[in-house]
């Protein structure tokens, strides 16, 4: 080796930022097992390379003594003065045994070892970059599949999207560009491992992020999310600025920004609800497209009593109660929906069972007269 690989160090440190002098101590421990492997040694060696000029020396490290047992490991005091007149009892001597031929083993070593170095600086650095993306969206393009994960590539390296976190209904064609949410980056002995989704609640979220400025700038701010991936969400948004309409803000001028979140999530329906600090309006609010006459809610238990028209019961619901769940999800109240004949038919119930209660006490009461009465002609 020579004084080529220190230039080349140097440069490696400028472009990928990698310590040269890390790059040398990894070399030079690298060398000794070359060493010890090419020349089958049992002993105990050093090797260094000058920092300057590039060159490599092995030195076998031995004890000095009076009486030597093993030449591998040992040497008398005369012959490590030899060496150096520094040296004295029990001290270490260090004594050259570079091999003639040990520059080429010296010079593939160095290349494994700068190669293995910049492919874990590279993985470092993809690290940095994805971690500080955690809880972002990503773009990327659909590369294949394995085992029911969907790998996708992001440019620098390859995200992954588990079955768990997959679209019900959704397909993944091969070079189709996606947008996902990074879950979670793990750092791993392969390199980083990008896990992203396409069902977390999120997604929706920084995807409004992209397409609304507003939101982006702070003026409305998202609420809340309830979510079904890839059948419906809904979302509550609030505006810091009375002259600015939240839900005018997301939906868009002839809805095009929240089209482009629909079409982004394959088709998957977006309500967008006005947030509010009642919980009668925002629950009345969150059971949209169904109108509501009236909110009666409990504190103590969270929970809330909704009159709909009879014609509405069924859309307030929802298929298979859809709408009232996400109601519930999106606001964090219980929801016990009821038509106005519902209603009217359990206020008609409440009233006969007062009266038939009322019947029993006045003849309760009789009863009382008649016994104090026959008690008094006794």
């Amino acid at each position: 080796m020579s004084s080529e690989l220190i230039l080349a160090l140097e440069q490696l440190q400028k472009e990928k930022g990698i310590d040269k002098e890390i790059l040398i101590e990894a070399i030079e421990a690298a060398l000794i097992s070359a060493y010890k492997k090419n020349f089958g040694t049992a002993q105990n060696v050093k090797v260094t390379i000058d920092r300057e000029t590039g060159d490599v020396r092995v030195y076998a490290l031995k004890r000095v003594t009076d009486q030597p047992e093993d030449d591998f490991l040992d040497i008398s005091l005369d012959e490590a003065k030899k060496v150096s007149k520094k040296y004295e009892l029990e001290d270490t001597a260090e004594i050259e045994v570079t091999p003639k031929k040990f520059g080429r083993i010296a010079a593939q070593t160095a290349k494994q070892v700068v190669v293995q170095k910049i492919r874990e600086a590279e993985r470092g650095i993809i690290y940095d970059e994805f971690i500080n993306k955690e809880g972002d969206i990503v773009t990327g393009i659909i590369q294949r599949s394995e085992r029911k994960n969907v790998i996708i590539d992001l440019g620098k390296t390859e995200a992954t999207l588990p079955p768990s976190e997959q679209t019900m209904g959704e397909e993944y064609r091969f070079n189709d560009r996606l947008k996902t949410y990074i879950t979670e980056v793990k750092k791993t002995t392969k390199g980083p491992q990008i896990l992203v989704s396409r069902t977390h609640p999120w997604l929706v979220k920084r995807l409004f992020e992209l397409e609304v400025p507003e939101i982006h700038e702070g003026i409305v701010e998202i609420k809340s999310i309830a979510r079904e991936p890839g059948s419906r969400t809904k979302i509550a948004v609030f505006s810091k600025d009375d002259n600015v309409d939240p839900v005018g803000a997301c939906v868009g001028q002839k809805g095009t920004r929240v089209q482009s979140v629909v079409d982004e999530l394959r088709g998957e329906k977006i309500d967008i609800i006005k947030w509010s600090s009642s919980p009668e309006e925002f629950i009345s609010s969150s059971l949209s497209p169904a109108k509501v006459i009236r909110v009666d809610i409990n504190e103590e238990e969270k929970s809330a009593k909704v009159t709909v028209p009879d014609f509405q019961l069924s859309l307030a619901i929802g298929k298979e109660g859809q709408n009232a769940r996400l109601a519930a999800k999106l606001t964090g109240w219980k929801i016990d929906i009821k038509s106005e004949s519902q209603l009217r038919a359990t206020i008609e119930q409440q009233l006969l069972n007062y009266d038939e209660s009322y019947d029993d006490v006045n003849e309760l009461e009789n009863v009382t007269e008649d016994e104090e009465n026959d008690q008094e002609q006794e």
